[in-house]
C-alpha cells in the first residue's frame, strides 16, 4: 500500500532533495522525479508514485534505485495542472520514510505569456542602459572653403591663355596690314619707274 500523506519518521532518514522541488512551476513536463534522500534506499521498498491532475498515474514504470536517490520516469504527453509526488521508501539500515508534494506544470499559452513578459522585460532594462550611456561626441564640422576664394590654377592657365591671345592676335593682323602696304607701294613704285622708261 502506497501512503501518500506525510508519516512520522522512526529516524533520522529524510528527503534532502527533489526534482522538481515543492511547489516548483514547470515549464516542461520532466522526463523523470528525482527524489534524494540523506541515507541510501533499498530497491525492494522503495515506492514513488506520481498522480496527475485527473487522478490517473503519470509514472511509466518502476523507480529506480542508486544509492541515495530514487528515479520515477513519467510518462510523456501528459497534460499540464497541479501533480502530487507521494513516497514510501526504506534506507539500508532499515529506517523508513515517508512523505508527498505537490508541483505545477504550466499551460502551454501561460507558458508563452511569461516568455513575453520576460523579453519585454529584458528590453526595458536594455532601453533604460541605453539612455544612461551618453552619446559619443561627434567632431566639428570643417569649415568649407568659400567659392571663388581660392583660385583654381587650371582655369587660371585658361583664363591666362586667353588673355594672351587676344592680346597677340591684334598685333598679328597689324603687322600683316603693314606688310601688304609695303608690297603695294613697291609695285606702284615699279610701274612708274617702267612707265618713264618707255
Amino acid at each position: 500500500m502506497l501512503w501518500y500523506a506525510a508519516q512520522p519518521a522512526f529516524a533520522h532518514t529524510e528527503l534532502v532533495s527533489s526534482s522538481p522541488a515543492e511547489a516548483a512551476s514547470e515549464r516542461r513536463f520532466p522526463q523523470s522525479i528525482k527524489l534524494t534522500f540523506s541515507d541510501e534506499m533499498t530497491s525492494r521498498y522503495a515506492k514513488v508514485a506520481l498522480t496527475a491532475p485527473d487522478g490517473e498515474q503519470g509514472a511509466s514504470g518502476a523507480p529506480q534505485v542508486t544509492g541515495k536517490t530514487v528515479t520515477l520516469p513519467v510518462k510523456p504527453g501528459l497534460p499540464a495542472g497541479v501533480y502530487t509526488v507521494g513516497y514510501r521508501v526504506v534506507s539500508a539500515d532499515g529506517h523508513p520514510v515517508a512523505g508527498s508534494y505537490r508541483f505545477t506544470v504550466q499551460e502551454q499559452e501561460q507558458e508563452q505569456e511569461q516568455e513575453g513578459a520576460e523579453a519585454e522585460a529584458e528590453a526595458e532594462e536594455a532601453e533604460k542602459e541605453g539612455d544612461a550611456t551618453p552619446a559619443p561626441r561627434t567632431a566639428a564640422p570643417a569649415e568649407t572653403q568659400r567659392a571663388g576664394s581660392v583660385p583654381d590654377p587650371s582655369r587660371t592657365g585658361e583664363t591666362g591663355d586667353a588673355t594672351s591671345s587676344d592680346v597677340t592676335t591684334p598685333a598679328a593682323v597689324g603687322g600683316l596690314l603693314l606688310l601688304a602696304g609695303g608690297a603695294v607701294s613697291v609695285a606702284v613704285i615699279r610701274r612708274r619707274r617702267i612707265h618713264h622708261g618707255s
